[in-house]
């Protein structure tokens, strides 16, 4: 059993452990990250949002998305309560689907310097029509598994 890394932040005061409010926008959230306890190891973390939503910045009307997040982990780890409240930050911001989903993952690949991150926003509809957005960074490391997102395509009913 290993001992618990410690967190570190990058000029921030660590949010867990304690109550932490909401961030009124994606830009005032403080994402935190941990100490990667298998940094000699190529492994595939996932994280997944089924309940994001987001603010459509012309018409003001909600957005909702499941957001997958898989990543091979380099030194660092994210730490899944800053990402959690980050992620709930954007039903604050109007912001398009585009943005939401690239601005993620560029956020954190600055934040963790992963050897690959990519990022899926599975929108549905709105005006009959769904929106999916799909990026990455880096290069899957060969003799990785990086399962399919899992996100079915959209069906019209």
């Amino acid at each position: 059993m290993s001992v618990s890394p410690r967190p570190t932040t990058k000029g921030s005061k660590l949010q867990l452990g304690r109550p932490v409010g909401l961030p009124s926008s994606p830009d005032k959230a403080v994402l935190d990250r941990v100490p990667n306890p298998h940094p000699d190891t190529n492994y595939v973390a996932r994280f997944t949002m089924p309940e994001f939503t987001s603010i459509c910045p012309v018409t003001g009307q909600p957005d909702f998305a499941i957001i997958v997040i898989d990543y091979v982990p380099n030194r660092f780890l994210v730490e899944s309560k800053t990402l959690k409240l980050y992620l709930n930050s954007f039903r604050n911001v109007g912001s398009f689907h585009e943005d939401c989903t690239v601005s993620i993952g560029k956020r954190l690949v600055k934040l963790l310097g992963p050897r690959w991150l990519r990022i899926g926003g599975y929108f549905y509809p709105r005006g009959g029509m769904p929106i999916d957005v799909f990026w990455q960074a880096g290069k899957l490391p060969a003799n990785v598994w990086a399962p399919d997102q899992g996100v079915e395509r959209y069906r019209g009913r």
